[in-house]
């Protein structure tokens, strides 16, 4: 097979699935420097903080009665900030349909050595049975979107409003892309790498009125580091959602952050974010329908995500070949494309099936991904016609 080598090249070849590219206009020199080289606990750069905070809660239309903190470890930390200090209070139900769900889950069984705990499971590219889920009287913890499977949830419906237990929602790449039905839920934790492009190493955290009343009625029997501590002498330390960090952010993320927020906010809003996002997986849908070679890994079409696009290999050939094979002719493919200076960054999470994910978050525009879909018919061609 043979496909002529394409032309035109996206002119940011940065597909990542996170840190995802920044926004377009991009530069340091749009920062605000002034707060470098300060304490965050001065005035300005503490300032800075809680704009963050503020900003956030204005484009997502977080509820007025929900709190929002910056915390450590990005939200990987988040996340477990959460499980370490609010769970064992009920039964916990989790969702594993991709390597993070099932890391979730590994933690409460392994670590937190929780033993009133169900795990409902699908393959990469599915959910499982939602219905099956006792989001009313046990606490559940799932991922809104599937950042290694490309499977997104497309409803909260099956989480009670009347529930007794606490959703835990891991949404690091829905927030800013996908609606979000914050009602459904207690915790939402999220990073700033993921859909507005920012820096690692900062997590936030979206605590309902439930959530506090567990953190300030309820002590789990393990330690916690003092990372992870939300409460003093068993009242919610307020400080954390004013801006008061536990421990040293970086002042330069905290303003790169303002600055992807700005450009959101002035563009056009999380409607705005959305809709980039979901133009972004109509094109890449529109091409792999006709496609020979290629198609979604998740089936669905109501659950396919439009931020971690991943994509399957359909050659029968590709198929026949030992997994070990296909992650190399998979590697060897984006190297092509690495050397085009076209994408990088765009094999599949190790842990998934081998195959290709392409981000389609808001900072991707669609002139990008529409210049992006040519190549890939070349690479994987070049691949071929090599064999």
């Amino acid at each position: 097979m043979s496909v002529a080598k394409p032309t035109l090249k996206p002119d940011n070849p940065g597909f990542s699935s996170g840190p995802a590219t920044k926004r377009p206009g991009w530069s340091l020199t749009n920062l605000d420097t002034e707060v470098l080289g300060r304490s965050h606990r001065a005035q300005l750069p503490q300032s800075k903080l809680k704009e963050v905070i503020d900003l956030s809660k204005e484009i997502l239309n977080l509820p007025a009665d929900y709190l929002l903190g910056i915390v450590p470890a990005s939200n990987t930390g988040a996340f477990e900030m959460a499980l370490w200090s609010m769970l064992g209070a009920r039964g916990v139900d989790v969702l594993v349909w991709e390597s993070f769900g099932a890391g979730w889950a590994n933690d409460i069984t392994s670590q937190l050595q929780l033993t009133d705990v169900r795990e409902f499971h699908a393959d990469y590219g599915e959910l499982p049975d939602l219905r099956q889920v006792d989001a009313g009287t046990r606490d559940v913890i799932f991922t809104w979107n599937g950042t290694t499977s490309g499977v997104r949830l497309a409803h909260a419906d099956w989480i009670p409003e009347d529930r007794q237990g606490l959703s835990f929602c891991d949404a690091t790449s829905a927030v800013f892309a996908m609606p979000v039905d914050w009602q459904k839920l207690d915790v939402a934790t999220w990073s700033w790498q993921k859909v507005l492009g920012g820096e690692a190493a900062h997590g936030m955290l979206a605590l309902s009125p439930r959530a506090v009343e567990r953190l300030e009625g309820y002590k789990p029997t393990w330690p916690l580091p003092k990372i992870f501590r939300m409460t003093k002498n068993g009242k919610l330390n307020q400080n954390i959602f004013a801006g008061v960090t536990i421990n040293t952010p970086s002042m330069l993320a905290v303003v790169d952050q303002l600055d992807a927020l700005h450009w959101a906010q002035n563009e056009g809003g999380l409607d705005w974010l959305i809709a980039r996002s979901e133009a972004n997986l109509r094109a890449v849908a529109s091409w792999v329908h006709g496609s020979d070679w290629v198609k979604f890994l998740a089936k669905d079409e109501a659950i396919r995500s439009s931020t971690s696009i991943c994509l399957m290999i359909a050659d029968p050939w590709f198929t026949e070949q030992t997994e070990t094979r296909q992650r190399r002719l998979i590697k060897q493919m984006t190297a092509l494309l690495e050397a085009e200076e076209v994408a990088l960054d765009i094999s599949n999470h190790r842990d998934a099936p081998p195959g290709l994910r392409i981000w389609g978050g808001a900072t991707v525009t669609l002139e990008n991904i529409t210049r992006l879909l040519p190549w890939l018919d070349w690479a994987w061609a070049s691949i071929r016609t090599e064999e």
